[in-house]
């Protein structure tokens, strides 16, 4: 697959070499604060991440019987959601939400308010020492990727926040990996560096039908409305690296945001990410409609 633009290659001249190694990522603390695109690299104009670590992107299954039960709760700020449907440190709860509404804001929302708290009802909010976010963005255009920076940027949450920046331009097999790349660098701030790891991805759409693009160009045998079979398992490789691990201090909590094509709570990505996620989030299209927000 090719990571580049495929631009001024010589199809017959071109020779691959295979190396017989996984795909790695660096990873550093440095992280925090900085922006890159969907292969890791840098775009923000700073000075080269010196890595501590190179790790797999896949990452490694964490043992049922490892997993410590979730008790202590990620305060987003939007009282639907602490209220009503509270995200406890190690969950995977998505957003489901479809075109027009106003999900990129309440994922703007999330990481400028974001805090964690303790048993004893405690606030911390993201200044806090322990607390990081994973951003993951994935088939966006130029004006949401501007609008994602911006935002970080002006209200002061950017120092605390890793973001990831895919655009719609850029290659389809880079738009599979962002998500795994943004895991492996949480799962080294929260088992390594021993931080709470808060992670959003979206959209997982645009990354499900990457998945289908690619499962397309190698003649795989179709499901559901064209994509994989193995669509299901896939994203559960994503979603089950969620969680706290005995022995560890540090949790990597979810909250995937994927768009509805038709608003259609039963097309295969929202129907598949529903069994594997712990309940959902949904954003109602009445309820935008009538100018009632969180």
């Amino acid at each position: 697959q090719v990571f580049e633009g495929t631009s001024g290659i010589d199809a017959k001249q071109t020779t691959c070499e295979f190396t017989g190694d996984i795909l790695r990522t660096p990873v550093s603390e440095d992280m925090l604060g900085r922006v890159f695109n969907g292969s890791a690299k840098p775009i923000d104009s700073g000075p080269a991440v010196m890595a501590e670590d190179f790790l797999d992107i896949n990452g490694q299954p964490i043992n049922p019987h490892g997993r410590i039960y979730p008790e202590e709760m990620i305060q987003t700020g939007i009282s639907p959601i602490d209220v009503m449907n509270s995200i406890a440190r190690g969950q995977k709860i998505p957003i489901f939400s479809a075109a027009g509404l106003p999900h990129n804001e309440i994922a703007a929302q999330i990481c400028r308010q974001a805090g964690l708290v303790k048993k004893s009802k405690d606030v911390m909010d993201y200044h806090e020492d322990n607390f990081a976010i994973v951003f993951a963005a994935m088939g966006v255009n130029m004006e949401t990727a501007r609008f994602f920076k911006a935002d970080f940027e002006e209200n002061g949450s950017m120092e605390n926040v890793c973001l990831f920046l895919n655009l719609a331009n850029d290659p389809t097999i880079e738009r599979i990996i962002t998500p795994r790349l943004a895991l492996t660098t949480a799962e080294f701030l929260a088992y390594q560096c021993e931080k709470h790891v808060l992670v959003i991805l979206t959209d997982m759409s645009s990354y499900a039908e990457a998945l289908r693009e690619v499962s397309a160009a190698r003649e795989e045998v179709p499901g559901r409305r064209g994509f994989p079979g193995y669509m299901y398992t896939d994203l559960a490789t994503i979603y089950e690296r969620a969680g706290r691990v005995e022995g560890r201090n540090g949790s990597i909590t979810q909250i995937p945001i994927l768009t509805m094509p038709n608003d259609d709570i039963t097309h295969p990505i929202p129907d598949l990410t529903g069994f594997i996620t712990e309940g959902q989030i949904y954003v109602d299209r009445q309820l935008h409609n009538r100018q009632v927000g969180p």
